[in-house]
């Protein structure tokens, strides 16, 4: 323990694209959080503030960065060099780790960080602090397994695993999708994966879910369709189809709809789909802080599929319907391959994204929900009772 009694967890999501890190890490300290345990989340997203974060949990802001392709990252904000701002980033980590000593140090995704700069502190942990734990957080799917596999390779993934993490924690279900066989991980590195299932969110309590719905008019006689893009960077195809749906007939359409475009859809886009949205008679938020209230409300969400949201509506017990982006990553692709193949959710390609297309998904989803909703009902997520436990079993093992 800690000399003031207690258990420092030290939490680090680098948030270049979207919401999903800086979601899943928030999930996971919301969870985890208990008496006699502080929790410190490092994170480079300028949305963290727009989060409720419960007594016990706190964050440092490092300055943001922006992906442009997946080697390319510039500054956010701040028009400063982009080597500078990683070197500013990578000394706030080191920094804020000397000072707060963690007990546990989890990492989001990326072993070495953000263009490695998380490995220096790493390195330091594994130096000056030899009892506290180091643990990767991963997804359940990162992308395809031939990518994964050379670019670990390339950047020497494979030997920084092995010789500066405790544990691996895998977000999934070893049944469903089995890293350790798709990304070749070695025996040294495998040992240490633990598949913690994945990680379930809170449900909002009936009368807050019917508040929102008489906050915004939604009748209780139509059935509510939540069309969600994540982050929305790159969310405007989704949003363009679905109101063509709506705008192609029939009007009034038979159902609700709200449309969530994400704080990082281009200003432009982002106009025009609340512009057609009011025309339609649809609502459209830019950001929404309580989602679990509208993913609880809605008998159908759309979505792109990623890790998070998938998370969060089958946590409600809501349908999904998916349409994958398949660039610059695979990973939403295989995710709703694999999804499906579960009858948890059902799938449209990018390519037959069409209001056509779509109307003929969500009209079938909508009006036979139930083998989804039977599937749902027997999909345990554990993701949270597991770290509960790894923690609680290293903290029984004296940590510093």
């Amino acid at each position: 323990m800690a000399r003031n009694g207690t258990y420092n967890i030290l939490m680090y999501s680098h948030d270049t694209y979207g919401l999903g890190h800086i979601r899943r890490t928030m999930a996971i300290a919301s969870h985890i959080l208990a008496p006699h345990i502080n929790i410190l989340i490092l994170t480079g997203s300028h949305i963290a503030g727009r989060f409720d974060f419960p007594k016990g949990i706190d964050f440092v802001r490092i300055p943001g960065m922006i992906k442009m392709t997946n080697e390319e990252y510039l500054p956010l904000s701040i028009k400063i060099n982009p080597g500078h701002a990683l070197e500013i980033r990578k000394s706030i980590i080191k920094t804020t780790a000397k000072t707060f000593q963690p007990h546990l140090f989890i990492i989001d995704k990326e072993p070495m960080g953000l263009k490695k700069e998380v490995l220096s502190t790493l390195k330091w942990m594994r130096r000056s602090l030899p009892r506290a734990r180091t643990v990767l957080g991963l997804r359940d799917i990162m992308d395809d397994a031939e990518t994964v596999r050379g670019d670990w390779e390339a950047r020497g993934t494979y030997d920084v695993l092995d010789s500066l993490y405790s544990e691996i924690w895998v977000y999934g279900n070893r049944s469903f999708y089995d890293p350790i066989e798709e990304y070749a991980i070695p025996p040294s590195v495998s040992r240490k994966i633990r598949f913690v299932g994945y990680i379930p969110r809170t449900s909002p309590a009936d009368d807050s879910i019917q508040e929102f719905r008489d906050e915004y008019g939604i009748s209780k006689e139509k059935k509510l369709v939540l069309v969600t893009a994540g982050g929305g960077g790159d969310g405007y195809g989704l949003m363009d189809a679905y109101l063509a749906m709506l705008e192609a007939g029939p009007q009034p359409p038979p159902f609700q709809s709200v449309l969530v475009t994400g704080p990082f859809m281009p200003v432009e886009r982002r106009h025009n789909v609340f512009a057609r949205a009011e025309r339609m008679g649809a609502i459209a938020f830019m950001f929404f802080r309580r989602m679990e209230k509208i993913l609880s409300a809605a008998d159908l969400v759309v979505s792109m599929g990623g890790y998070n949201t998938l998370c969060e509506t089958l946590s409600q017990g809501t349908v999904t319907l998916v349409i994958p982006r398949e660039t610059p990553r695979k990973e939403q692709l295989i995710r709703a391959e694999v999804f499906r193949d579960q009858g948890l959710v059902d799938y449209l390609p990018w390519r037959d994204l069409t209001p056509w297309g779509l109307r003929e998904k969500v009209y079938e989803m909508l009006e036979n929900p139930e083998p989804y909703r039977e599937a749902i009902s027997r999909f345990r997520m554990t993701g949270i009772e597991v770290m509960r436990q790894r923690i609680e079993s290293f903290r029984g093992k004296g940590a510093p």
